[in-house]
């Protein structure tokens, strides 16, 4: 397949189809010891194991490693798009429900939720 190039001949990217993606904070300031890259590095096997990985297409569910997502506490930090659902503590097991409940079931893991957009503090 050849790339597609735009009118200043720069790449235009692609991404496979997904239905949700999984923010992972890995600063320093959300884990000082490397706990949510460990995190980010899980996931894919996770999400191969629960049928959302790089094989389910428009199911798939799509990691994204980020440096700081101004969530300092509590971490590891969790971001769901486009849910808005907002995880803190995220150790594996948590991460484990967040697979099984909200990303195959649906249902948001309520006692992990510290923000959902649109209902913050509009301050």
């Amino acid at each position: 397949m050849k790339a597609e190039r735009d009118a200043d001949n720069i790449v235009k990217p692609k991404i496979r189809d997904y239905s949700r993606q999984v923010l992972i904070c890995t600063g320093p300031r959300c884990t000082e010891n490397g706990e949510g890259e460990a995190l980010f590095n899980a996931l894919q096997a996770k999400f191969r194991a629960a049928g959302l990985g790089v094989d389910a297409g428009p199911a798939r569910v799509k990691r994204t490693r980020t440096g700081c997502v101004a969530a300092c506490q509590g971490g590891p930090i969790v971001a769901v798009q486009p849910d808005g659902v907002w995880y803190y503590n995220v150790t594996d097991a948590n991460m484990d429900r967040i697979i099984e409940q909200h990303l195959k079931g649906g249902e948001i893991v309520e006692d992990l939720v510290f923000h959902r957009n649109g209902e913050g503090d509009p301050c």
